[in-house]
């Protein structure tokens, strides 16, 4: 069409519609050391004695081929899906390894949320061409508290 952007989506684009860079864009995300795109959407005022945040979110956004590498968190993490392809997360933890697929599709077994223990291992693939989540973390997360496995890493 003359006069438009390819660069620019249309006002009624859906996120069936968008590509992962424009989600990217349009959120204003950005990398993420284990894999993926972020940005912190709410950092809670209330604190703990130590000064750590009550809670914390998070957009998460992962494109095809990109994995949330093996990593652990020293808090609870919940995961919301948003929007795109269903999302693999793969848990282990004192109960063992499982995977959660998270997406739209209940009937197929996918659930819009699953919580990570805190301090189990994680990692996250995307089903499809991107899948957008919400990570919740409490208390809030901080880098310090964040461990990112080395690559080739498997927990045992």
């Amino acid at each position: 069409m003359p006069g438009t952007s390819s660069a620019v989506p249309p006002s009624n684009a859906t996120t069936s519609t968008l590509s992962a860079a424009d989600v990217i864009r349009l959120l204003s995300l950005a990398p993420h050391p284990e894999g993926g795109h972020y940005r912190e959407t709410f950092r809670d005022a209330a604190t703990d004695g130590s000064g750590r945040a009550a809670s914390t979110a998070i957009y998460f956004l992962l494109a095809a081929g990109e994995v949330s590498r093996w990593h652990r968190v020293d808090a609870s993490e919940a995961w919301h899906w948003y929007a795109g392809a269903a999302l693999a997360l793969t848990i282990d933890d004192a109960g063992g390894r499982h995977e959660v697929r998270l997406g739209a599709d209940l009937a197929a077994g996918e659930r819009p949320q699953a919580v990570v223990p805190a301090g189990a291992w994680q990692q996250a693939a995307s089903r499809g061409e991107w899948t957008l989540v919400g990570c919740t973390v409490a208390p809030g997360f901080q880098f310090a508290g964040f461990e990112l496995a080395a690559p080739g890493f498997e927990p045992v």
